[in-house]
């Protein structure tokens, strides 16, 4: 019985769909290695991974919570735990705090601008699930939630937020919006169904050209990051390879299948990766 209740958790907090978390991470590293100048503190590293974990999993079952009228209607999302009363909103609502708790004990061993970062970051967590219910614009406001590791990296290692840490958090602002925007259009007919709102169904016949648009201004924000950085053409290197994985991804979502545009999600993983190295092995070039 224990078991099966801790397996209930485990996939309500999504820890068995890793790319979550990945996604989740990678602007945080790029914070992290471009704020250390390479060489970021492997104390703060630790807790800002173990932060991006349990917020993350946090994020996901308030989400189930907020959407738990919504779930059972939707075809990829029927099975979940609270959907499938599998797990009670009771339940997943302790778990919440639980998971949020653990991580401000975790940011309590920083510095007080990042403690204080901490709870915008908590509110931002929480809310956008409710989102979607109020405007067209929620893979927007992920953006803005999941993009701020990216101000409280920076703080974490420098005690300051400079002004590249805000073009950065632009960017993952942005790059949120479009691969959140490719996860919509997965349930985009369901959504419709329901009365969930999206930037899916907001685009409508645009989708793609906006999104690409938005992807050029990405990979803009790249160079200027480079520039501001002084990096070298390892990381314009990775800007590249950043740039082709999203024609690649304008490629899968050409045709707007679901099974594609969901490939085309998960591909985000490999943009936010190829990024990071680029970031590693540029800074060990010029060590």
């Amino acid at each position: 019985m224990v078991m099966d209740r801790m397996k209930q958790y485990w996939l309500l907090a999504r820890f068995d769909k890793p790319i979550g978390i990945l996604i989740l991470l990678w602007p945080a590293l790029w914070a992290l290695w471009v704020a250390s100048d390479g060489k970021p503190d492997s104390f703060v590293l630790f807790i800002i991974c173990a932060g991006v974990v349990l917020m993350r999993a946090a994020g996901c079952v308030i989400n189930d919570y907020a959407d738990r009228d919504f779930d059972p209607h939707v075809e990829r999302t029927k099975q979940r735990p609270i959907a499938a009363g599998k797990v009670s909103p009771k339940e997943a609502l302790l778990l919440f705090v639980v998971l949020c708790l653990t991580a401000f004990v975790l940011v309590l061993q920083l510095n007080l601008m990042t403690i204080l970062l901490s709870f915008v970051a908590a509110f931002l967590a929480a809310s956008y699930p409710f989102m979607k219910r109020y405007t067209h614009l929620p893979q927007a406001y992920l953006g803005i939630a999941f993009g701020f590791a990216v101000p409280m990296s920076f703080s974490a290692q420098t005690g300051s937020i400079p002004a590249v840490a805000w073009v950065m958090y632009l960017l993952v602002m942005l790059w949120a919006l479009v691969y959140d925007t490719m996860y919509a259009m997965v349930d985009k007919d369901d959504d419709l169904k329901i009365g969930v709102k999206s930037t899916a169904i907001l685009f409508g016949d645009k989708d793609r050209e906006i999104m690409a648009g938005l992807q050029l201004v990405i990979i803009f924000l790249l160079i200027v990051i480079g520039q501001m950085q002084q990096l070298g053409s390892i990381y314009y290197t990775s800007v590249v390879v950043a740039f082709g994985l999203s024609v690649y991804q304008q490629k899968l979502i050409f045709n707007r299948e679901k099974a594609l545009c969901f490939k085309a999600f998960l591909n985000s993983n490999y943009f936010g990766l190829v990024v990071f190295i680029g970031l590693v092995l540029d800074y060990l070039n010029n060590a």
